[in-house]
């Protein structure tokens, strides 16, 4: 797998922990009065209340870790040495390896598109050979 690729994945990864770490510490929060002119919130009861205080701590070491894994593969990308000067070069020679290509293709395309009028002429002579054998009832 390329680094690009295992980038996008742990980007994703990195999405999903938030996501899911959002999620769960808004749904096992505890409820918060929200003036004085309402009542007390009644208790949200959780089956594990020692559980939910660990669980922020524990969701926490994995993003940071995840981040870390993230920052560990960007180090790992090759560095643009050379600045802006060596891309160019690079980007230009890459063009004229494009258009080379290109002219190859064209001229393969040329040939096979007259390959293929032999092709229906020669095809078109025999099915006029063929109605001509026929004799007429």
């Amino acid at each position: 797998m390329d680094i690009i690729s295992q980038l996008q994945e742990q980007v994703n990864s990195v999405a999903a922990l938030a996501f899911n770490t959002f999620g769960a510490l808004q749904r096992d929060a505890p409820p918060v009065r929200l003036s004085a002119n309402y009542p007390e919130p009644p208790a949200n009861p959780t089956e594990d209340s020692a559980n939910f205080a660990d669980q922020p701590k524990l969701m926490s070491a994995a993003l940071v870790k995840a981040a870390k894994q993230f920052d560990a593969l960007v180090a790992a990308l090759p560095s643009s040495e050379g600045g802006e000067e060596v891309q160019l070069r690079r980007i230009a020679e890459l063009q004229a390896e494009n258009d080379i290509v290109g002219q190859e293709l064209q001229k393969q395309l040329e040939a096979a598109e007259k390959e293929l009028k032999q092709v229906q002429e020669l095809f078109s002579q025999a099915a006029d050979n063929c109605l001509n054998l026929k004799k007429p009832d």
